[in-house]
């Protein structure tokens, strides 16, 4: 795959320079590392002179629990799964739709039916999304292998899986390797049998994966050959020169993960500010890094300036046929999945 020459040379060491020279006091954007990058707000620098100030978390309940505690952001990055949680919380303020620049563009696939239609308060702003797949070796894995995801119940392959540190995408995988394609509101019976599915894979899998560099060693070291993994890690496999390949046409299928920023209740900085960097992230000039980096951006009318044999070759490919996986859940729900999940990697 050739991809496009991006901005991201000359005017990308300028934004560089400007943001390293400071940071804008009046928002703090609490996000997972990596989103931090300059080129992904370009506009927000080129109208406030720098970026917003961040802050980091490792997962999201490790930011939900020190937001609980009385730290305090303007915006915060979460995933789908988490928003019900968060508005429940009261931790979060709806933002209003028609300051959002791309609110119009917003890929509809990413949206729930209430919320474009006006029924719903505008909590969460998806941003982000990336496809989650068979990611194996193709060398010493063939083709057929991965052709269903009960390779990760293969014999022949254990202690050469892994499965992602994350239970929302493992029960992703659970969930659609036992024939359930929408858990927004998933039966006792359903939620059992992922679960028993999990449980007969764990024996097999040599680690949980915890972050995408963690994967690309396990997989360049030959240690692991089939990964559940996030599209970011074939390219940069790739770039490596590694024989690997993105099956997201297993029979079951594949999945997309899904995140976004939400507002806080009681801020800490300015409101104005936080519209800017959200209406940045959206914009047109963040597309081509956010792609480069692996990732889709929310607003379709931008990401169309990219072929689909471009973004197949990022792993990204269409939205439309794979399952959202992070789509608003029962919190109740999530949590049962949460400590289901701990007790398998356990071993019970």
């Amino acid at each position: 795959m050739t991809m496009r020459p991006l901005l991201l040379a000359s005017s990308a060491l300028a934004l560089s320079a400007a943001a390293a020279s400071a940071q804008d006091r009046e928002l703090l954007v609490f996000d997972y590392a990596g989103f931090e990058k300059p080129e992904f707000h370009s506009t927000y620098i080129e109208k406030h002179g720098t970026s917003p100030t961040y802050a980091f978390f490792g997962d999201e309940e490790e930011a939900f629990q020190k937001l609980r505690s009385g730290f305090r952001s303007d915006v915060t990055h979460i995933c789908a799964g988490s928003v019900n949680k968060w508005v429940a919380s009261g931790l979060l303020e709806a933002w209003d739709k028609s300051r959002v620049a791309a609110y119009g563009d917003l890929d509809a696939n990413l949206l729930g039916e209430d919320v474009i239609s006006g029924e719903a308060e505008f909590y969460f702003i998806p941003s982000d999304w990336g496809t989650t797949a068979i990611l194996y070796n193709t060398d010493q894995v063939p083709a057929e292998d991965v052709a269903s995801l009960s390779v990760f119940h293969n014999p022949a392959y254990a202690q050469r899986l892994t499965l992602p540190d994350n239970v929302d995408d493992a029960y992703a995988l659970a969930y659609l390797a036992t024939g359930v394609t929408d858990w927004t509101e998933v039966t006792d019976e359903q939620f059992q049998a992922a679960s028993a599915w999990l449980r007969e894979a764990h024996p097999l899998v040599r680690t949980y994966w915890t972050d995408p560099a963690e994967l690309v060693t396990l997989m360049a070291t030959g240690e692991i050959l089939v990964s559940w993994a996030w599209n970011e890690s074939l390219p940069t496999l790739e770039g490596e020169g590694l024989p690997v390949a993105f099956q997201r046409e297993a029979a079951e299928g594949s999945s997309i993960w899904l995140c976004g920023f939400v507002k806080m209740a009681n801020p800490p900085g300015s409101v104005d500010k936080a519209y800017d960097f959200v209406n940045a992230f959206l914009d047109p000039s963040s597309t081509a890094a956010l792609v480069e980096a692996g990732y889709g951006q929310a607003n379709a009318a931008a990401m169309r300036q990219f072929s689909e044999e471009e973004l197949d070759g990022v792993g990204l490919g269409p939205i439309e046929g794979a399952v959202l996986a992070q789509l608003p859940m029962d919190g109740q729900l999530r949590e049962r999945q949460q400590a289901e999940f701990e007790r398998i990697k356990a071993g019970f």
